[in-house]
């Protein structure tokens, strides 16, 4: 009777020590899961079967792989411009661009509001229409016109508008340039003018190439600035603001091309403010070349200096000739990245007057032993600007600057190697002066001063 007993009880502990070895089986293998799921991966973590304490443990173990590293930046730099007119200036804006084009480069075209639809419903049809910008697509016209008035605060925020457009569209360029329609080219963008498919133009060169170096001064934009560091910013300036104190800074004036779709002077208000103690004021030129850096400094403002300085600036007479200037000279971090000249040739007055003298004939030997990239201001058809395109840029009949990137017959109807730079003969005389304000002490003496 016992071992009746005994086998019945053997016989109920077999029946349940098959499912408790299964279910602690099961337990085991769940603790696991929670224990090692997070370090396995976070995207299938089960935080319901898992103790909060468990996951913390497995979050805290996550080693997340390094960023990867920005793709490695071209040798040869690009360049990002706006070219900017007014009524009546489609045909002097579209001889400059032709003049600057490369395909290597993007731009950004803007007529303003004040010139009529037709002109910019034209110049909108002339890029879609050009075989080369076509096929490129690095040619940009803001469809929708802004008011642009010198004196006021319109072409800060036309320009920053366009820096903004090129930030958005085009991610790989350098440096940013500002040019208007009555500004020019004094070199070529890649310094190389003959059409090497042809061998008489190749043979030309051989037989010429010392007279070339006497008579044209072909200085080479990309081949000179990619020696450079992409940091610097090209911009004049100078904190002694002598009688722009009394005339600009401290008089408050409205533009009224901020609210209305017509052209007119600004006006005066009262009473006069006092110089600002927070920031320090400069001045200098409203042409520039800054750097893709900067230009986003000024366009996001992470410690909010460019949107204080843009509100101040609303009210200062000629605010292109100040804003980006004291931006840039308030921010520490870009002021070792400063060199004091805006790579233009411009005449003044003394004092200066708002605008320059225009410039003739009479001027073209001081603009190229200046070493400028860019001159400024010319009026549409002038014969010094024809001067320019046959001796400087080698450039006819309404063509493009020849370069490099030259394919096709006629020369430039067509695009081979962007990248394909040479240096003209005079390519050394833009490194000299750009060597000469890079020189120390001078450099750093006049950076912000």
């Amino acid at each position: 009777m016992m071992k009746l007993k005994e086998l019945k009880s053997l016989h109920f502990e077999k029946r349940w020590m098959f499912p408790l070895a299964l279910t602690s089986l099961i337990s085991i293998f769940l603790f696991a899961t929670c224990f090692n799921l997070g370090i396995v991966s976070s995207s299938y973590r089960i935080s319901s079967f898992c103790p909060n304490k468990t996951t913390n443990l497995a979050e805290e173990r996550i080693q997340l792989p390094p960023p990867p590293s920005p793709p490695p930046r071209p040798t040869v730099p690009r360049f990002a411009y706006l070219v900017s007119g007014s009524k009546g200036d489609l045909n002097k804006l579209w001889r400059t661009v032709r003049a600057v084009y490369h395909p290597w480069n993007y731009y950004v075209l803007h007529l303003d509001l004040e010139s009529p639809p037709e002109e910019r419903m034209e110049l909108a049809s002339r890029v879609e229409s050009d075989p080369v910008f076509s096929a490129v697509g690095n040619v940009y016209v803001i469809p929708k016109a802004n008011m642009v008035t010198y004196r006021g605060p319109t072409m800060v925020s036309n320009t920053l508008h366009a820096c903004a457009i090129l930030l958005k569209r085009f991610q790989d360029w350098d440096w940013f340039i500002n040019l208007s329609a009555s500004d020019y080219p004094l070199v070529t963008q890649d310094g190389w003018f003959l059409n090497l498919d042809s061998f008489t133009r190749y043979f030309m060169l051989i037989l010429t190439h010392f007279l070339f170096l006497i008579l044209t001064m072909i200085a080479d934009l990309l081949f000179t600035f990619r020696d450079l560091k992409r940091d610097l910013n090209f911009i004049e300036h100078t904190s002694n603001l002598g009688w722009k104190e009394n005339k600009r800074a401290m008089p408050l004036m409205v533009d009224p091309g901020l609210y209305q779709n017509k052209k007119s002077d600004i006006f005066w208000v009262q009473p006069k403010r006092a110089l600002p103690t927070s920031f320090k004021l400069f001045t200098g030129s409203a042409w520039m070349i800054l750097s893709r850096s900067f230009v986003e400094y000024c366009i996001w403002g992470w410690d909010n200096l460019p949107r204080t300085l843009l509100m101040y600036y609303t009210n200062f007479v000629s605010s292109p000739e100040g804003y980006f200037q004291t931006v840039i000279c308030n921010a520490p971090e870009f002021v070792p990245t400063v060199v004091n000249h805006d790579m233009h040739f411009i005449s003044w007055d003394t004092p200066p007057k708002q605008h320059p003298h225009t410039l003739t004939m009479n001027d073209t030997d001081k603009m190229i032993a200046s070493g400028a990239v860019f001159a400024r201001k010319f009026k549409q058809n002038t014969l010094v600007l024809d001067r320019i395109d046959r001796e400087l840029l080698h450039r006819k009949n309404g063509s493009f600057t020849p370069g490099g990137w030259c394919k096709g017959d006629p020369s430039c109807t067509k695009v081979g190697k962007p990248t394909r730079v040479k240096p003209g003969p005079g390519a050394q005389r833009l490194r000299r002066l750009i060597g000469r304000l890079l020189q120390q002490p001078k450099f750093s003496q006049s950076q912000c001063q």
